[in-house]
């Protein structure tokens, strides 16, 4: 009798010459644990892909490592490859990979046009083309000429030697997302006069010549992967047709595609190219499966918010690709692929799809906890809890994200704890995150967190508001206040208008909204409750004090652009710097900076003004207890991933 529910991801698989145990591929992202400077192998690096082996996963793809360290950057601190001394460190990591049989690779990149903020001073970015508008200032931008591309060549073989005799089990040529030999490829940023540009045959020619010299330095040792778009989602980009008659002529040079989109451009080209929840999971799909029809014989890997192995099993049991790449996954559960196997996918901890796991890469920093799980990125200072030598009792003041996680981190660690929560359920903001219909990894992960939370041994008291006296009773060691914030309810006259509802009502479907709607705030809740209203069908008018261009400011960079799309397409009308002044049975009366007066008809207003802690409150509470600590919104207002990491790294140095 099987163990486990996936035959299709669990199935051995071989590329090339390279055997895979199952059919799940860490995708290369950019998690930046190198040295900042050199690239070098240092323990960050080593213990982060160490963790990534343990997951379970089939072969792991170092995101983002430059042939040239000069002009081929596009982030900081990436792994290098670029030099004779690299191969005794890398050889270091394959091996700690192997360990667990798994399979290692490097994603060998020249940026091209995104190397420009890290050139040294005097150079500039090779590119095939200066762009109007985008890559047109000659002092940061050069076209390549034919010695420079042979430099690139050259320099790419020589990685790729370096990766062999590490003992690397594949390399991937990065090929996509506007990158130097990306650009080569398209349309948009291509626009030579010479035999490298104009027609697709001129335009390959490049590409080409760098997977043939690729192949040639491999000796057919090892096997050639290339991360490789569909869809540039650039107005004037190539298609899909052309790229796969490109495939039909390089594919004799590679033995696997990982399906990728969108570029590093910016907008809706740069939300693709990293989804969040915002985007549908397996956007690339419908590509690998069209690139898999017409190149039977390559190996497809598909990557591109796929999250589950239920997506997972889906994908290759249709045959639309061959392998899944996912990375925020196996980050958000160290143990991902291994549960699955078996038996256990009810255990594994879900992927938010939030992005929060990347805020920091754009700037140079390095992968700083996942939202759901806050040892990932610090894997070297051990990922274990410490138990705690006595007795102690911990009490702990609500069961949102926050307080959730703390309860658990406190139990596991040998804390006698006690959760009281003010409502009949767990949950909190974790609750009405999950609510809107696109977030299918926050419902996924609630009802996770709140089963883990009941299952772990703590005292759990519901319905029940705490009180100085409460904690007297109780009498703990320690005292964690994780109560949340409240709704900011200003002074507005009308406020308590009966057509006034609060967002987190509307959200939860607790309150009914008319058919047109204005939505007061401009924050995450408040445009993403706009979104959610206006894809039902509504009327909607989103409006703010801020500037349009500075709404729903606290977004990941990654997932604004699509947050504007969306509310662009679906057709909302967003209103900047204006004072809200009345709610009436008309709408909402709005004053812009030069004093107009404006109401904007609405049968519902609904409020999103933002949370704050009670102060006062807490105050009281801090008094109760010699060692206490306040976390999550109660502390300051914020995301979800930050009141959970907030709340491990807390409780877990007590």
């Amino acid at each position: 009798m099987a163990f486990n529910h996936f035959p299709h991801v669990y199935q051995p698989w071989d590329v090339g010459s390279m055997h895979m145990k199952n059919r799940i591929q860490y995708s290369p992202i950019v998690t930046n644990h190198a040295d900042y400077t050199t690239g070098d192998v240092n323990e960050k690096l080593f213990e982060f892909y160490s963790g990534q082996a343990k997951t379970g996963a089939a072969l792991i793809t170092v995101g983002s490592t430059p042939v040239d360290f000069d002009r081929g950057r596009d982030f900081y601190a990436c792994m290098s490859a670029t030099k004779d001394e690299d191969i005794h460190a890398l050889g270091s990591v394959v091996r700690e990979v192997h360990r667990y049989h798994c399979n290692f690779s490097a994603e060998l990149t020249h940026a091209g046009q995104w190397a420009g903020a890290l050139l040294p001073e005097g150079k500039k970015a090779w590119v095939p083309s200066l762009v109007e508008g985008w890559c047109d200032d000659p002092n940061k931008f050069e076209e390549i000429n034919r010695d420079q591309m042979d430099q690139v060549i050259d320099n790419l073989q020589a990685s790729i030697r370096r990766c062999k005799a590490a003992g690397f089990d594949m390399v991937m040529v990065h090929m996509a997302h506007g990158n130097l030999f990306s650009a080569f490829l398209s349309t948009y940023f291509n626009h030579r006069t010479d035999k490298y540009g104009g027609s697709p045959e001129n335009r390959w020619r490049y590409p080409l010549e760098v997977l043939e010299a690729a192949r040639e330095a491999t000796g057919g040792d090892i096997p050639i992967e290339i991360r490789f778009q569909g869809n540039e989602y650039l107005e004037g980009g190539t298609g899909i047709e052309e790229r796969i008659e490109f495939l039909k002529v390089a594919q004799k040079y590679i033995d696997q595609v990982v399906v990728s989109a969108g570029t590093l451009f910016g907008g809706e080209a740069w939300a693709v190219n990293m989804p969040g929840y915002y985007i549908k999971p397996g956007v690339n799909v419908p590509v690998a499966a069209a690139f898999k029809e017409a190149c039977p014989d390559l190996s497809i890997s598909v990557c591109g918010g796929i999250s589950t192995l239920e997506q997972a099993e889906e994908i290759i049991a249709t045959g639309k690709a061959d392998v899944v790449a996912m990375a925020k996954a196996l980050m958000a559960d160290g143990d991902y692929v291994n549960k699955g196997y078996r038996g256990q996918e009810d255990d594994i901890k879900p992927c938010l799809r939030c992005l929060w796991c990347l805020r920091n890469a754009p700037q140079g920093g390095h992968v700083e906890g996942c939202a759901v799980n806050p040892t990932c990125g610090w894997e070297y200072r051990g990922t274990k809890l410490t138990p705690i030598n006595d007795w102690r009792k911990a009490m702990v003041i609500g069961g949102g994200p926050a307080g959730m996680e703390a309860t658990r981190v406190l139990t596991e660690r040998g804390f006698d704890v006690v959760l009281y929560e003010k409502l009949d359920r767990l949950g909190g903001r974790l609750e009405e995150a999950s609510s809107l219909v696109y977030k299918d990894g926050f419902r996924r992960y609630y009802k996770y967190q709140v089963r883990k939370t009941m299952e772990c041994g703590a005292r759990i008291v519901l319905d029940h508001e705490v009180s100085p006296e409460t904690v007297r009773i109780e009498d703990p060691d320690v005292l964690i206040i994780a109560c949340g914030g409240e709704p900011i309810k200003p002074p507005i006259p009308g406020i308590d208008n009966p057509r006034v509802v609060g967002v987190v009502e509307v959200d939860r479907k607790e309150a009914e909204t008319g058919q047109q709607v204005v939505v007061c705030g401009a924050g995450l809740s408040g445009a993403e409750c706009a979104m959610s209203l206006a894809m039902e069908g509504k009327g909607v008018t989103l409006v703010d004090m801020l500037p349009v261009e500075d709404f729903y400011k606290d977004f990941d960079d990654m997932d604004r652009p699509m947050i504007t799309k969306n509310l662009k397409d679906y057709n909302v009308k967003c209103i900047g710097n204006v004072a809200v002044q009345e709610f009436n049975d008309d709408g909402v009366v709005i004053k812009h900076e030069d004093g107009t007066i404006e109401t904007l008809p609405a049968e519902t207003a609904v409020t999103a003004f933002g949370i704050k802690p009670n102060k006062n409150w807490i105050n009281v509470m801090m008094q109760q207890v010699p060692e206490t600590y306040v976390i999550g919104d109660a502390d300051s207002t914020g995301v979800i991933g930050a009141a959970i990491n907030q709340a491990y790294w807390t409780c877990r140095e007590i």
